[in-house]
């Protein structure tokens, strides 16, 4: 995609010099770019000004005054940098989240699932893209993900080439750190989603009130046009939209809501509920399973609904949604034993996770874990993992889960320092890890996954090492055991 623009025509008063890509990240060469130096917590931008023109950087956007400017480079100064690449990039690439119907959903659980099935079900509409931690997909084009949500510049050129790509709507996982780091100031949503608010990225937002904070600045930004949905069930569910100007839907199953869950009937592989909307009932079939996956599917229907679908057109589509990869994902290949696959990795999802193995699980069968826990992220969490695996688990094989450069046999202490009940292993090696997990496994015993879903990557030291991705491994290992 070539753009190019003026400088002219993106800073007032500056010449009418042409430029043709813009830069946050001095280390990608780019033409004819903008460079804009960003001070944050732990760089400064304008340490890399020399790299930045080494690499096309032709203007420079800077809070600083630089007492030696580098010759023939034009300087921008700015005490909001971060600002200007977020209102330069949604001008560069033509507004183009204003010309897609923006879905934005956030909280801790439950963002994957329900942005993938909006793009499932509102894509029988209209060609919807998604962006998140699963990768960002539109019509034909699938990218890798770097981050659950993208930085400035990438975001912007995502939603553009979407647009040009005749994408119409846009369903976006909008992460905390995201939020705060100010990626999606200039995105114009026309629905937010909040999920639910448990422990979690406290390395980052220290306590639970920063983290809700960070949240609700979503809902705060949204235009009086636009839609909240939010869980009524959670305890942050209404604090979150009581600045909101946009209409308010609730949904959930233990509050009175907009959308309500009744008479829920779970199974091994469908789950069937009444949805009482508006004063009328509709019975839901759905391949989903798992009651929190009940909550992800009325939170999407509600988003789908408030757009204009009619609720009789929506129901249809509810029965054979996409697998998600990696999330709650069946590995089968024809053992006689559950295998699952899930990329859960916080207190609240193990604990959602609980209740559903306990429930497919006959009586006097073993639940069997294979988790570990990220290394240089919040590691407050990782006793509280354990306590949650040894209420239910008969055994736990704790391994590496991106460990970048602790010991993955510390993190495994940590997570099995309250365990008393659960027998445990640790074996760094995840691949070795989870055929052990699986060769431990018998008739109707369940084998849980957990953490890395189907993400092809293992982050090691200051490297990121290629990874197939649990489900491929524990599907490998289940045939390598029936030979």
């Amino acid at each position: 995609m070539n753009r190019k623009m003026k400088l002219s025509e993106l800073f007032k008063g500056q010449s009418d010099i042409e430029v043709k890509s813009l830069m946050s990240d001095s280390r990608i060469q780019s033409e004819d770019a903008i460079f804009f130096a960003i001070k944050g917590s732990s760089f400064d931008g304008n340490k890399y000004i020399p790299s930045a023109v080494k690499n096309g950087a032709k203007v420079i956007v800077t809070s600083e005054v630089s007492e030696h400017p580098i010759e023939g480079i034009t300087y921008v100064h700015s005490d909001d940098v971060t600002g200007e690449l977020n209102r330069t990039a949604d001008l560069f690439y033509d507004r183009p989240s204003g010309k897609l119907k923006m879905f934005g959903v956030t909280g801790t659980n439950g963002k994957s699932s329900i942005t993938s099935i909006i793009q499932d079900v509102y894509g029988h509409f209209e060609p919807t893209g998604y962006i998140g931690t699963i990768g960002i997909r539109y019509g034909k084009k699938e990218l890798p993900e770097k981050l659950t949500t993208p930085d400035i510049n990438d975001l912007h050129w995502i939603l553009n080439d979407m647009v040009r790509e005749g994408m119409k709507a846009c369903a976006m996982e909008v992460s905390s750190i995201g939020i705060e780091q100010r990626r999606v100031d200039m995105i114009d949503f026309d629905a937010a989603v909040f999920t639910n608010l448990t422990h979690d990225h406290l390395d980052y937002h220290k306590t639970m009130e920063n983290y809700f904070l960070a949240k609700k600045k979503l809902f705060d930004r949204l235009k009086k046009e636009g839609t909240a949905v939010t869980n009524a069930d959670d305890p942050y569910g209404m604090r979150i939209v009581s600045d909101c100007r946009g209409k308010i839907r609730t949904y959930g199953i233990e509050h009175d809501a907009d959308y309500r869950a009744e008479n829920v009937v779970l199974n091994n592989s469908s789950t069937s509920f009444t949805l009482k909307v508006e004063g009328k009932k509709y019975p839901v079939q759905t391949n989903l399973v798992a009651m929190f996956n009940v909550y992800n599917l009325m939170a999407a229907i509600a988003v789908i609904h408030e757009a204009g679908i009619k609720m009789e057109d929506i129901l249809p589509y509810l029965k054979h949604i996409k697998q998600v990869s990696g999330r709650m994902e069946k590995v089968d290949e024809g053992q006689d034993y559950h295998v699952i696959v899930d990329y859960a990795h916080t207190p609240d999802g193990f604990e959602k996770l609980e209740a559903y193995a306990t429930a497919i699980t006959e009586k006097g069968k073993n639940i069997i874990a294979v988790l570990g826990s990220a290394g240089k992220r919040d590691s407050s969490k990782r006793s509280e993992l354990g306590e949650i695996l040894d209420r239910f688990c008969s055994y736990a094989v704790l391994t590496e889960e991106d460990p970048r450069n602790e010991d993955p046999s510390k993190i495994a202490e940590d997570i099995r320092q309250n365990m008393h009940h659960t027998k445990t292993e640790i074996i760094p090696d995840r691949i070795q890890a989870i055929e052990k997990g699986i060769s431990l496994a018998h008739t109707g015993d369940t084998v849980l996954i957990l953490g890395k879903g189907d993400e092809e990557f293992m982050d090691r030291d200051d490297r990121r090492d290629p990874y197939e991705g649990d489900q491929v491994i524990a599907s490998r290992a289940v045939r390598k055991r029936k030979i």
